[in-house]
Formats: structure tokens, C-alpha cells, sequence
């Protein structure tokens, strides 16, 4: 008896100090047993409770009268799979009629409470099944990806939610965001991941940094064309734009609009054409874009003027042509000038990380997803990297990306530096790179070389 006594002292220690010091590995070890046992033992008198459940069918009431039995309970959802993940618990459920998606996730909160669960989060599946993720812990406090993730053509991993999945950012299906941010809250480890996860990848890299390129010059090695300064950036962007209509003339000519080719066939856009004269695609990064919007004299507005409708030119015409925007900020706001209005609506990602007044909350999210807003002026400042990731269906999600320091991601882009392609309309931008890297100070100067 006393050997026992100590065994089970041993492990309950240890299981606190795992839970304390290695929640993931507690939540593996011991968590997940006891979760699934109390979400079964609890299941229907919790959605009872909750009002999550239904009468019985008439069918069942007369057939109880009929035989003197019992009246039925009430139904909750039928469960029709329960499976443990690393960090939480997978419940599908599969409604009762009468029964809809948003009373689940009107319930989340009291479902948490009642499981004992760190969060709850639910998604329909399709009609009648919804799927309610459950996490043990707080993933977002100290992030952990996944060893394997989902990769596939512009699609990379960058941050982790809280219901503990991945998030993506996934350039086919969104092809322009908006990434905002105060300093100090975490968008630069944001846009390094970014950068990390599109380095492997055969696509070109575009930086535009006005602060003399302190943010994207060390990963220069991996970037076709930067600029450091606005007027630097007004001419990359005027090539830019020559280049999206170079790229639509070569689908026109490739469209293959005949009555023996099939429909899914016809070229539309840079996908729908061979491999072999498919344009690489052409991701543009702007770290800082109030400093494109900033003027004081008439010379600097029209320049600004042409900065902006530049952008919006692309934002709006560019997914086709395989070029897509990562506009990034710590302020955006109407005060920016005109056109800022109309390049967010083209911009159907949008990240908000903290940030320091509502007004740049609602121009991220209060057009897609008013309750956003407030989630994303109440990030603590503490909470480096946490951000709010939405889009133009008006769901949001709260993510955290890994810390990724600069020397990982500079090591990272100088072992693809080999993937940048040399884009003839971008050459005169082409940052040297040399014993040091340094950036071409204005278009006008003679082309660099690689």
C-alpha cells in the first residue's frame, strides 16, 4: 500500500509540473483522457443545460402514451465523432431539426465553462454537422507549429490559431491583405514568417521598405526588386503595373477559345496556362504604407497620387496576373488620403495585430466583421504576436505567429537566394548583393547586378 501511495504521489507531481511547465506534453500524457471522459460523462445533462437540446418527436410522445412508458427526454446533437488532437478535442456533432449552427456557437462559451476546456470554437461543416473544436490549453502562449503542415502553390503556414490549426495564408483563394499593427506588437515576426514561408517557394519577391529598408534589406538575397524610398517605389510600381499588362496580352494570345477545347481549359489567368509559359507570380510586400501616403509639398502629392493609384490598379487587376499585395502598417486610416478607402476594399485579408485607437481597428475589420474591432484594441501589449486575422466572409479568429528571429530569416532567404528569378522589368530595382547587401537608391540608377 505504500508503494502504491508513492507511485500515485510520483504522478500527480509530475503531472502538475507538466501542466505547469510543458502544458503540451500534460495535455498528451494525462489531459486528453480525462477531457474525453468528462465530455461524455457530462455531454447531455451540459447541453440540457445550455438549451442546446430538443422534445422528442410527437411519434415518441403518442408511443409513449400509448405504452404507458416514461415520457422521452430531450435530444442533444448526436455526437458522431470524438477525436483527441495534440492540442484539444474534436467533437462533430450532427444537429437535431429545428437546430442551427449559431446556437453552438452562441454556446461556446458556457460549453468551455462546463468541459472544463481552455476554448471552444465551431464551424458548420455542411448542413446539419458542426464541428466544435475544444483546446486544453492556451496554444497561443507559447507557439509550437506543427513538424508537417498542408503545402501546396502559394499556400504557406505563418501562424497558429487558437483553436489550435493552423492558418495559412493562402494566395489563391486571397490573393491581397492588409496587415496592421502598433510598434512593438509583433507585425515585423509576422512578415518574417511570411517572407520564411515564401522563400522555398518559385515566386518572386518585391519589397517596398521607406524606411531606408531597415525591415526587408537583410533578406535582400531572396527578393527580385526592392525600393527604400517613395520615389524609388512610385517607379516599381509604374513597372509593376507594365508588367501586369504584359502578362494579361500573353493569356489573350494563349486563351484557346475554340469549340474542341474544354471550358475548365480557356485561360483566364497565369493557372490556366501551360507550365512552360506560365509568368512567375510576383508577391509585393509594403512595410510601411502611410509613408506612401505622407506629403508636404505639390511634388510629393502627385507622386503620392500615382503611388496610390498604382496599388489600387494592382489590388484590383493583379490577381489574374499573378501579382499579389501584402500592404503592412501601423496606421491606416481615411486621414491617408483618397483612394486609401477604395485599395482596403480590394484587400480581403485583413490582420490586425495591437493597435493603439479604434480607428485603424475599423478600418481593418468594420467593414467585414464589426466585433472585431473590439478584440483587436484589447490585445495586451505583453501578448507580442497575437493579431486577429479576418476576411470578407466576416469571420475572425485570434492567431499568434512563432517567434522568428532575423538571423533564421536571413539564413533562410541566402540558402534560396537562388530561387529570386531576374525579371526584366524589374532589373533597374534588383538589390546587389555583395559582401554586404545594398539597395538600388533610386530607379533611375544604372541596373544592379546580381
Amino acid at each position: 500500500m505504500t508503494a502504491f501511495t508513492v507511485a500515485l504521489v510520483l504522478v500527480v507531481a509530475a503531472a502538475g509540473l507538466l501542466r505547469w511547465r510543458r502544458p503540451a506534453w500534460y495535455w498528451l500524457a494525462f489531459g486528453v483522457t480525462l477531457a474525453a471522459l468528462r465530455v461524455l460523462v457530462r455531454y447531455r445533462s451540459v447541453m440540457d443545460a445550455c438549451g442546446l437540446t430538443v422534445p422528442p418527436a410527437r411519434w415518441r410522445l403518442s408511443l409513449a402514451r400509448a405504452t404507458n412508458r416514461p415520457i422521452p427526454e430531450p435530444r442533444p446533437p448526436r455526437i458522431r465523432r470524438l477525436r483527441p488532437t495534440r492540442t484539444g478535442l474534436v467533437l462533430r456533432l450532427q444537429l437535431r431539426p429545428g437546430q442551427d449552427v449559431f446556437d453552438i456557437a452562441a454556446a461556446s462559451d458556457r460549453l468551455r465553462h462546463s468541459f472544463s476546456m481552455f476554448g471552444v470554437t465551431s464551424r458548420e461543416v455542411r448542413s446539419g454537422v458542426v464541428e466544435v473544436r475544444m483546446t486544453g490549453y492556451d496554444v497561443l502562449k507559447r507557439v509550437r507549429m506543427p513538424a508537417e503542415t498542408e503545402t501546396r502553390a502559394m499556400r504557406v503556414p505563418v501562424a497558429l490559431r487558437e483553436d489550435g490549426s493552423v492558418h495559412y495564408r493562402d494566395y489563391r483563394a486571397i490573393p491581397h491583405a492588409l496587415t496592421l499593427g502598433a510598434t512593438e506588437s509583433g507585425k515585423s515576426v509576422y512578415q518574417r514568417n511570411l517572407v520564411a514561408g515564401l522563400a522555398p517557394l518559385d515566386i518572386a519577391l518585391v519589397g517596398i521598405d521607406c524606411k531606408q529598408g531597415v525591415e526587408l534589406f537583410p533578406l535582400a538575397r531572396r527578393f527580385s526588386a526592392l525600393a527604400d524610398s517613395p520615389d524609388t517605389a512610385a517607379e516599381l510600381l509604374d513597372a509593376l503595373v507594365a508588367r501586369m499588362a504584359d502578362v494579361y496580352r500573353l493569356i489573350r494570345t494563349q486563351q484557346r477559345i475554340t469549340v474542341d477545347v474544354p471550358d475548365a481549359e480557356i485561360a483566364a489567368d497565369i493557372w490556366d496556362l501551360p507550365d512552360e509559359l506560365r509568368p512567375t507570380p510576383v508577391v509585393v510586400l509594403v512595410d510601411e504604407v502611410a509613408e506612401l501616403a505622407l506629403y508636404a509639398t505639390k511634388e510629393e502629392e502627385r507622386r503620392r497620387d500615382r503611388i496610390i493609384t498604382a496599388l489600387v490598379r494592382l489590388a484590383q487587376l493583379g490577381r489574374a496576373a499573378g501579382i499579389y499585395l501584402e500592404i503592412c502598417g501601423q496606421r491606416f486610416g481615411s486621414e491617408l488620403g483618397k483612394g486609401i478607402t477604395m485599395l482596403r476594399a480590394q484587400l480581403t485579408g485583413r490582420t490586425a495585430h495591437r493597435l493603439n485607437d479604434e480607428t485603424s481597428a475599423n478600418m481593418a475589420f468594420g467593414d467585414i466583421a464589426p466585433d472585431a474591432v473590439l478584440a483587436a484594441i484589447q490585445i495586451p501589449a505583453e501578448l507580442r504576436g497575437l493579431a486577429i486575422a479576418g476576411d470578407a466572409s466576416g469571420g475572425w479568429r485570434r492567431i499568434r505567429a512563432p517567434h522568428t528571429s532575423l538571423r533564421q530569416a536571413v539564413n533562410l532567404c541566402n540558402r534560396y537566394a537562388d530561387r529570386a528569378p531576374d525579371l526584366p522589368e524589374l532589373a533597374p530595382f534588383r538589390p546587389t548583393t555583395g559582401t554586404t547587401t545594398e539597395l538600388v537608391p533610386s530607379a533611375k540608377a544604372s541596373p544592379a547586378t546580381a
